[in-house]
């Protein structure tokens, strides 16, 4: 199974829509587009799970293909590395004693 990124979605997108939209190039095993955690909004983008055959052959058919009016943005998702970053600070270890 690999797991696709897919970004620059326009913020009306839904998952059914991205379904049907890779579902055209193979089985789609699953759809996540991602939220806000704090507002519910749509962050832009998500990540589609396919077969790696069918992965490739959507990467290369849609990467940069207009979805209301935004060049989409398709490629094999990198692992997440490290301990987060940005406002929120680093990630997990022990609480810091002060």
């Amino acid at each position: 199974m690999t797991k696709i990124y897919v970004g620059n979605l326009p913020f009306s997108a839904t998952d059914s829509e991205i379904r049907d939209l890779f579902a055209q190039h193979g089985t789609v095993e699953s759809v996540s587009l991602i939220t806000d955690r704090d507002t519910g909004r749509p962050r832009g983008f998500g990540f589609v799970e396919m077969s790696r055959a069918d992965a490739s052959r959507a990467i290369q058919n849609l990467n940069g293909k207009d979805l209301g009016g935004r060049p989409l943005r398709v490629n094999e998702a990198q692992e997440r590395t490290g301990g987060g970053g940005g406002a929120r600070g680093g990630g997990g270890g022990a609480p810091k004693r002060w």
